[in-house]
Order: structure tokens, then sequence, then C-alpha cells
């Protein structure tokens, strides 16, 4: 038997029994991809891959915390398009403004949801419904209804553009970076412990003298930051701040983390798997362009998102056979 202390590995990237589907699925879809297209395994389709999915990455970290608690952002994708506006203003300055200023804009918005909730007690659904309405007008309104473009001589698109080697993407370096900080703050602080424990039953928590109003505040601050740091990733990688972009944001989030195994009813969840949740759904998107590609068959974007969704019902029985196989063997 492991020692306490013993770092598992295993346990960490699967975070629970209904996380094991999105590996496998992942891995089976990369290999299909990889033997299917020639291009598939080069450096520009990972690169752009991987940049591009950044954003839904980032949104994803942040709504995995606010779904342990029980809870639900649905202002991330305003909030993506409101601070890619923000920071297109800030561009001229450099990247070393811009990336704060979008971070703490989107913080700024978690701030508000998080009081709406604990302050005033509104549903989380509501107070982010309100929001997202908000945070879609304020990008409107500060734009004027039209994207606004960044200032090339600075060297704030070489964040969004920029690759590492020739195949990594700044933008996925910071993710990364995001992820594995807030892996830690999951599995090694007490305030990750919190979060888990206010998705078990919020008054139990109380009872237990746990900080619960402070943990509920940082996820939806944590959720408006992740925001703010895709609509960075956003105005810099297209060189633009665009109002209008960031529609539906949301439910992909909250897909990415369904998939990943976290539950809706908050309590388990994993930021690993919820990475792994994010690459599956960008993963089938890019499958889909190249296999229109080949031009043997055409999938419209319409066409594209009813196999999405298809996909991702069979992910989700998937995890439901592999947990429930899981618990016999544990009986």
């Amino acid at each position: 038997m492991l020692d306490q202390n013993t770092f598992d590995l295993r346990r960490y990237i699967q975070g629970n029994g209904q996380s094991m589907g999105v590996w496998l699925a992942l891995i089976v879809m990369i290999a299909f991809g990889a033997m299917r297209y020639e291009n598939f395994a080069g450096a520009y389709n990972i690169s752009s891959f991987l940049n591009y999915n950044s954003m839904f990455i980032a949104i994803a970290l942040g709504m995995c915390f606010v779904i342990m608690t029980g809870g639900i952002d649905l202002s991330v994708g305003s909030v993506v398009a409101f601070t890619s506006v923000c920071v297109a203003y800030l561009s001229p300055y450099g990247i070393q403004v811009a990336l704060p200023g979008g971070i703490l804009a989107g913080m700024a918005i978690g701030s508000i949801n998080a009081f709406f909730v604990i302050a005033m007690r509104i549903p989380p659904f509501i107070a982010t419904l309100a929001t997202m309405l908000g945070a879609k007008g304020g990008a409107l309104v500060i734009s004027g209804r039209q994207t606004i473009s960044v200032d090339w001589g600075s060297n704030f698109t070489k964040f969004g553009m920029n690759n590492v080697g020739g195949l990594l993407p700044w933008s996925i370096i910071v993710v990364a970076i995001l992820a594995v900080a807030l892996w830690i703050v999951l599995e090694k602080t007490s305030i990750g412990r919190t979060v888990e424990a206010i998705g078990g039953g919020e008054d139990a928590t109380k009872m237990m003298g746990l900080p619960v109003n402070r943990a509920k505040a940082f996820v939806y601050i944590l959720s408006g930051g992740c925001a703010g740091l895709a609509g960075v990733i956003l105005a810099s990688g297209f060189g633009a701040g665009q109002p209008l972009e960031g529609v539906g944001w949301e439910l992909s989030a909250i897909a990415s983390v369904v998939v990943g195994g976290t539950l809706l009813t908050g309590g388990l969840g994993s930021v690993p798997a919820t990475v792994a949740g994010a690459l599956l759904l960008g993963l089938v998107f890019n499958i889909l362009n190249f296999e229109n590609g080949r031009g043997v068959i055409s999938f419209s974007a319409y066409w594209q998102m009813v196999i999405r969704g298809l996909f991702l019902f069979v992910v989700i029985l998937l995890q439901s056979r592999v947990s429930r196989a899981g618990s016999k063997q544990g009986a």
C-alpha cells in the first residue's frame, strides 16, 4: 500500500472514476487523426490548435472551480468579449500592461458575481446571467459596436501569435502554468479542500467551520480572471478586440468541465481532466475541418455542432460506464 504522502500521479490525473473516459477518448482521437490525415501531427496544426484552444482551456479551468462548489458562471463568454476590447485599448502600452489589465478587468466582473451570490444571496444562474448581459452590453458600449484594432507596433500581438521553438505558442505556455498552479491550489491547499467540501454540502461545510464565503468568492473571481486571460489571448491572437465574440463560450466551458468528469452537483473535479476535456472538444472540430479538406464529405458549421453534441453524449456515456465498472470492482 502506498504511503499517505506518496505522490500518486494516476489519482491526480483521473480526479475521479468518471474522468477516465476523457483520457481514453483523447488518446483515441489523437491516434485516429494522426493515422488518417497527413499534416495532422505537423507543427503548424499543433501550434494553431493549441493557440486557439488555449482560450477555451482558460475559461474551462475557472468554470471547473465554480461548478465544484455547485455553482455556475454564465458570464464568461461575455467577459472574454469585454476584456478583449479593454486590452485592445491597452495594447499600445505592451503586453506587460495589457495582460494584467485584462485579467484584472475579468476579476472585477468576477467580484460582482461573488457579491451577488454571497452577499445578495442571488442564485448563481440568475446572478451570472445578469453580469453576462451587463458585460456584453459594456463591450458594445466601449467599442462603439465595432472591433477595436490593437497596436501592432507594440509587443502585444507577440503573445497571441508567436511560438516558442516554432511549436508551442506563448498563450498555451501561460495557460499551462495557470493549470499547474490551480492543480496545486485544489490538491494542496485549504482553499481547494474547502471548494470540494462546499460541493459536497454547503451547510455541513459551514458547520465544520470552513471559510465557505471566502472560497465561493475565490472561485467566482478566479473564473472572471480566467475569462480575462482568454480575452487577452483573443485580442492578441486575432489583432483586435471583438465585442461580438464569446457567444456560447460558457456552454463550451461547461461541456469541457462535464466531459472532464466534474459533477454538475459539485464536490468532485479534476484540473488535468478539465484540460483534457477542453482539448477533446477542440479536437473534434479540428478533425472535422481536416475531413472537410479531403473533399469526400463536407460538414457545414451547423452539422459540426450536431456532431460535436453527439460526440459529447458518447463521451459522457462512456464515462458513466467506466464509473459503474469501477464501482462494481470496488464493491
